[in-house]
Order: C-alpha cells, then structure tokens, then sequence
C-alpha cells in the first residue's frame, strides 16, 4: 500500500474517530478489492433501499474520476488517435475506471426473476450469471440479514468470489458468511446509513490513489 493511500485511511479515522474500531477490516477490505483489480476481477455491489442507492454511489465512484485526474493512455488511446477529431475527443474526455458493477440496476432480470421465481435470490441469480473466480462482491444491508444480500454472499462463496459485507452493529448473517464484514457502530438505519457512506468513500479513494 502507498504511503499516500494510509494516509487516506487515517483521515477517515481522525474525521469520524466512532469508526477507530473498524479500521482493521477497513484495511482489510481495501487490501481485497486492490487484489482483486491487479488480478482484472470486477467489482459487484448490491443493497435494498438506501443501501441501493450507495450501491450505485459507489459504482460511479470507481467508473470514473473520484477526486484525482485519471486520464486513458495505452494502447486504447493509441487506436483511438487514428479516428482523427473524433477520437482525439473521446481521448481527451475519458477517464480510467475500474470495472464496477451494480446488482440493483439490472431492472428487467431483477422483475422476471422476482416473477417467475423469488426475490429474495435475485442478486444471487445476477451473481450466479455474471461473477467469475477473483471477482469480489460488495453487500450493504445495515442489519446484517438482508436475505437477497446473504443469498448473494453464499453464491459468491461458492464461486470463490471474494465477499466484502458493510452492515451494522452486530453483523447479521452476513458477518458469518463474509470474507470481510464492516460493522458501522449504530444500529438505527439511518445513522448506519451515515457511517457506510464515509467507509465506501475512504476505500474507493484509495482504490483511486493506488491505481492513477
């Protein structure tokens, strides 16, 4: 890890000293998801409700530029140069990403699954379907016991898909099934709502330093 990139971490625990106790697995997680990137795996995340939400945050995060300039370079800029104005566009706008995707987005396959099926194994389905070995899986359920959340986790287990859980206080389920689990110290929804956006913040971060 680069020195810049602790330094990130030991900001978010100097902004919100509530989550000293959770720095451990903060690392932990972090040090996953940068293996995971070095190895070409995708990043999943699935949530309910406001968790869906950061779900989607999180994603546009690590799509495109966060808080540092990420420009393309390589070979893709090299092919795309030869397509003259247009292309020296595109190579001017774009920006580096990491492969990021959201459960919660996949509407039609989220409603024929849910209809045929059930919906509580939707985002085990769309796991299932699209996450391969090295991947690694974001859950956010700030009670830990999310059904569709802990479904996923246990296909992302029997895939060897890494599986990073932000819950709440005690962990759920989840906390028993993960390979890393991130209780926020709250248990009301809102304020461990509060907490996880901080979190996923500081690790997308320094997901962004370690690799632009």
């Amino acid at each position: 890890m680069k020195e810049t990139t602790l330094e990130i971490l030991e900001k978010l625990i100097d902004s919100y000293p509530q989550l000293r106790m959770c720095r451990e697995e903060i690392e932990k997680a972090f040090l996953l998801l940068k293996n995971c990137c070095e190895k070409n795996g995708r990043i999943f995340v699935c949530g309910n409700g406001g968790s869906a939400s950061d779900s989607e945050h999180i994603v546009g995060e690590l799509l495109k530029s966060f808080k540092k300039p990420r420009p393309i370079g390589g070979d893709i800029y090299k092919k795309l140069k030869k397509f003259g104005d247009d292309g020296e566009y595109l190579c001017q706008m774009l920006e580096g990403a990491l492969p990021a995707f959201s459960l919660t987005s996949q509407m039609s396959i989220i409603t024929a699954f849910s209809n045929d099926k059930c919906w509580e194994a939707t985002f085990a389905q769309e796991l299932y379907g699209l996450g391969q070995t090295g991947d690694c899986l974001i859950s956010l359920s700030t009670s830990g016991n999310s059904k569709n959340c802990v479904y996923a986790v246990l296909v992302a287990r029997a895939k060897d898909i890494i599986s990073i859980s932000l819950t709440g206080e005690d962990g759920g389920k989840l906390k028993q099934y993960s390979d890393c689990t991130i209780t926020a110290p709250e248990k009301e929804t809102y304020k461990v709502q509060e907490l996880h956006l901080p979190i996923y913040h500081c690790l997308c971060a320094m997901l962004e330093n370690e690799f632009f």
